[in-house]
């Protein structure tokens, strides 16, 4: 598998699954300003929609999209801690929760990235943002991860809010989230997978 990703994007999430899964895999890089892969192809070319990540098959199918490509990987491994049985109360839990993460915080940052979006009308997408970050607080203050133990949506989660430093964002104002923070960085997978990035 090829996992085709841009540094401080939400790639990073499904490249901390295929840590953790211990699945074979080759990174690549792509420069979200010209859509050129460190290969030299044209991203475009493998994703029309033009934005990581994307996950090239064995077999050429293109998977894209974090949450489902996150899904799809999980379920080469059954029986993994990242995600319940597919068809299980539990998974629609998950789904729910990567829904959340995707609707409300993903997207939430979004227009924080703008630079073109004024201070103010930025003010009023931070206000927003802020109460889903503290109802992911009360979330996490009754236990260390979404579902309990670490899975896809806590790495889906650690992936944006390591982003709110870019947007002058204290996470140790939610000293639940900075927590949570700490303990998904400690984890072997998670220094893997940004040590790579950052390379």
């Amino acid at each position: 598998m090829k996992l085709y990703f841009a540094p401080m994007t939400c790639s990073l999430s499904p490249h901390i699954v295929l840590r953790e899964l211990g699945l074979p895999f080759e990174l690549i890089r792509v420069d979200n300003k010209t859509k050129r892969t460190a290969d030299g192809l044209d991203f475009l070319s493998i994703n029309p929609k033009g934005y990581v990540a994307a996950l090239v098959l064995e077999n050429g199918s293109v998977l894209t999209e974090g949450p489902a490509i996150v899904q799809y990987l999980a379920d080469l491994a059954p029986g993994n801690m990242l995600a319940p049985a597919n068809g299980t109360w539990e998974r629609v839990r998950l789904q729910e929760w990567l829904n959340f993460i995707s609707a409300e915080i993903h997207s939430g940052c979004a227009p924080l990235f703008n630079a073109d979006i004024a201070e103010p009308t930025k003010a009023i997408f931070k206000a927003r943002l802020f109460k889903r970050l503290d109802y992911l607080s009360q979330a996490l203050a009754r236990q260390d991860y979404l579902m309990g133990s670490f899975g896809l949506a806590d790495g889906y989660l650690f992936t944006v809010l390591n982003w709110l430093p870019s947007f002058d964002i204290e996470i140790g104002d939610w000293p639940v989230l900075a927590s949570f923070m700490t303990r998904v960085a400690a984890r072997p997978s998670v220094r893997a997978a940004m040590a790579a990035e950052a390379a």
